[in-house]
């Protein structure tokens, strides 16, 4: 694995599932990558217009925690997004960030496996998780293509499109194109990604191409952008080497049940080790879903339903049994 870099690391958190899982990537951080020198901005919307009720994390307890972990707990304004979606946070907390200073973005719930700093980014060349599925767009029978719906995006913002593909994919079928996950994004300065990720995404959401006459735009109007923007700085889906980031050195488990459900024995271990820490037990046994998966054995019974080496193809299905079996929460 590559030296050791230095970069700034930005979650949101917020009152609620955020805050908790905030303390579970931070605690694995810090046993994983015990090194980690960068900046850990944990950044909370500020109550404002756009938000009905307060969203900053209010448990006093939970603030100490992220700070004894080595956060900064930084505010910022909802000027564009708010309740009405929440996802744009990821864009609007970008600006708190020093211009000029690589970063990377993670979703909370997130856990780091391995040493962090040693990921060999390319601050230059920003890419993001590709452990994503064709959620969007969705084309309808007699409605524009893949094709079509893509590049009426890529000539908005007079991007070029033909250099974006992937000619080993058949033409219409999602994977030709790029199309990334938000759980992770980095590039060398946060001020850029901020301003073009924010222009894309507002472009889209209020003046649309024709082309997405029939798509929903929600939830997934940041993972619309994303390629959009990444493609605008120079990266795309080569940019890093496969196999680290959503691999061994972080997963993106998205919900305890699917985790306990599909990732490996070794995300599991670190889970359950992390969260035994007696500087962190405490916290964490506040929000249901970590007490009855982690601590009181549920998640082994989500496990039991499931050969890991023979998932099935569609998450759905997973939900599905999982439900099925009364071992739910989210």
């Amino acid at each position: 694995m590559a030296e050791a870099q230095r970069f700034n690391l930005l979650i949101v958190g917020q009152s609620g599932r955020l805050s908790f899982e905030a303390i579970l990537l931070l605690a694995s951080l810090r046993r994983a990558s015990p090194d980690f020198a960068g900046r850990i901005i944990v950044a909370e919307p500020a109550p404002g217009p756009l938000w009905p009720r307060p969203m900053h994390i209010k448990n006093a307890a939970i603030r100490e925690k992220l700070e004894e972990l080595g956060a900064e707990i930084l505010p910022f304004d909802s000027a564009h997004f708010g309740a009405a979606y929440p996802y744009g946070n990821k864009i609007e907390a970008l600006k708190l960030l020093p211009e000029g200073e690589p970063f990377l973005f993670l979703d909370t719930d997130t856990l780091i496996l391995d040493d962090l700093s040693a990921v060999p980014f390319d601050f230059d060349r920003p890419s993001a998780s590709l452990r994503v599925t064709g959620t969007w767009p969705e084309p309808e029978l007699y409605g524009p293509g893949y094709t079509e719906i893509w590049k009426s995006l890529y000539d908005r913002f007079d991007l070029d499109f033909e250099s974006s593909l992937d000619l080993t994919q058949p033409e219409e079928y999602w994977r030709r194109h790029l199309y990334f996950n938000a759980g992770f994004f980095y590039y060398r300065c946060p001020q850029q990604f901020h301003d073009l990720f924010l222009r894309y995404a507002l472009e889209i959401r209020d003046n649309p191409p024709d082309a997405l006459i029939c798509q929903k735009l929600e939830p997934w109007l940041d993972q619309i952008a994303l390629p959009l923007v990444i493609h605008a700085l120079g990266g795309g889906r080569d940019a890093l080497a496969p196999g680290l980031m959503d691999g061994s050195v972080t997963c993106h488990y998205r919900m305890l049940p699917l985790l306990y459900a599909r990732e490996s024995d070794a995300v599991v271990a670190q889970l359950e080790t992390v969260a035994q820490d007696k500087a962190v037990k405490p916290l964490l046994k506040q929000y249901d879903p970590i007490k009855f998966m982690v601590y009181h054995g549920r998640g082994h019974k989500v496990r039991a339903l499931f050969d890991q080496d023979n998932l099935p193809r569609r998450e759905q299905a997973i939900r599905n049994q999982i439900r099925k079996a009364g071992h739910w929460m989210r």
